[in-house]
């Protein structure tokens, strides 16, 4: 006789179309706006679903049901469970409130399920309460509730480790550390690589994320890296992330994204004056980027930036939007622009283009409030990205 299979039920009430809910399930975009961090999503019977979190976990399977904004069910596999299972999703929507049921069925029992059982229902419970803060107000609560670091970094390669003379070959290298958050209040600095962080260890920024998962401005935490051969270890702080204002009309946004770049343009410029095109075309190390490259970097940022915007109003979002920076691609920037003012101009006219595509963002994807605010945000943000490259410009001299 078969052993028998339970369900764990859950229910909740979304001030949004229902049309709007059926999409944040069958959407390979719009799930990472609220569920997980990559997603792969073909919505028809038959038709492929792939979910992946930044702490490793991924569930792989297949929709069996899908009726336009009233029903769904997907087959679940998810990462070293003992058995696969099956969700069903219900809306019903009345006066522009829909009410969302999730099943999620064919939990065995005994000792091996009821880990599982747990992380079902407080990774549903967390999920659909996103879900409602993400289509009614646009707030990725996995994000407005992170702390912050206060580092830009980098995944630490061999190459580089041996250069550092770190004796790892793996963890997060720190290009840069803003000053006045948690890391440089601990006293991390640039070249430093995190291997551990809340006792968990770090080997790249996915690891990283998952290691603050649960953790809330305020928290302390206890950092293990290295600085060159030496292994040290400090408590640190953990920095609230400040809250942006995101312009709620694309004019708007376009302008606040065009003032920043003025900002950042004087900045960048000040911080270059007087410098030689000779050089600006050095390398400080033989890994590092000379200054024409790390201006090639910021234009290949806002190339990647305009392309991923393009695939958000496709609703086509690749997996990874931003791939990173060959040093091929940087030498064929600074190739094309081989003068320090050629890039830096090369750079405005990039800045101008993100501004003009986001002038002209349509309504109906303004109206997809998941969207248009991690849209905003990002933009928001990006100066910070800017500036931190400043900042070590201005410290290699």
């Amino acid at each position: 006789m078969p052993a028998t299979l339970e369900s764990l039920k859950f229910t909740r009430k979304v001030r949004a179309p229902a049309a709007d809910v059926f999409h944040a399930f069958t959407s390979p975009g719009a799930l990472r706006e609220w569920l997980c961090d990559i997603a792969d999503a073909d919505a028809h019977p038959g038709g492929r679903l792939y979910m992946w979190w930044n702490g490793g976990y991924y569930t792989s399977g297949e929709f069996t049901q899908v009726l336009p904004d009233r029903r769904l069910a997907f087959t679940w596999h998810g990462r070293a469970e003992p058995g696969d299972t099956q969700v069903r999703v219900t809306l019903k929507e009345q006066a522009g409130v829909t009410a969302v049921t999730l099943v999620h069925s064919g939990l065995g029992r005994g000792k091996k399920w009821a880990p599982v059982r747990v992380e079902y229902s407080e990774g549903w419970n967390t999920g659909l309460e996103n879900l409602q803060s993400v289509l009614e107000t646009g707030d990725d609560l996995r994000l407005s509730r992170r702390p912050l670091l206060g580092i830009a970094m980098s995944p630490l390669d061999i190459p580089t480790a041996t250069q550092l003379g770190v004796p790892v070959p793996a963890g997060a290298h720190l290009d840069a550390v803003v000053e006045g958050l948690g890391a440089h209040a601990a006293g991390l600095r640039m070249d430093d690589v995190i291997v551990t962080l809340d006792g968990k260890k770090v080997h790249n920024f996915a690891t990283l994320a998952s290691a603050l998962r649960n953790r809330r401005a305020g928290d302390k935490v206890r950092v293990g890296f290295y600085r060159g051969a030496e292994r040290k270890t400090v408590t640190m702080e953990l920095s609230p992330r400040p809250r942006l204002h995101v312009p709620p009309t694309a004019g708007e946004l376009a302008e606040a994204l065009r003032r920043q770049y003025v900002e950042l343009d004087a900045e960048l410029s000040q911080s270059l004056a007087g410098l030689l095109e000779d050089a600006a075309g050095e390398r400080p190390t033989i890994d590092g980027w000379s200054v024409k490259e790390t201006v090639a970097h910021l234009i290949a940022v806002e190339r990647d930036t305009q392309a991923w915007i393009a695939e958000l109003l496709l609703d086509a979002e690749p997996l990874d939007p931003f791939p990173g920076n060959t040093r091929q691609r940087l030498e064929a920037t600074v190739s094309a622009y081989p003068t320090l003012p050629d890039l830096l101009a090369e750079l405005r006219r990039a800045e101008d283009e993100t501004v003009a595509l986001l002038a002209a963002l349509p309504p109906e994807f303004v109206a997809r409030k998941g969207s248009y605010m991690r849209l905003g945000n990002f933009l928001l943000e990006m100066p910070e990205h800017t500036r931190l490259h400043i900042q070590a410009l201005r410290a290699e001299g």
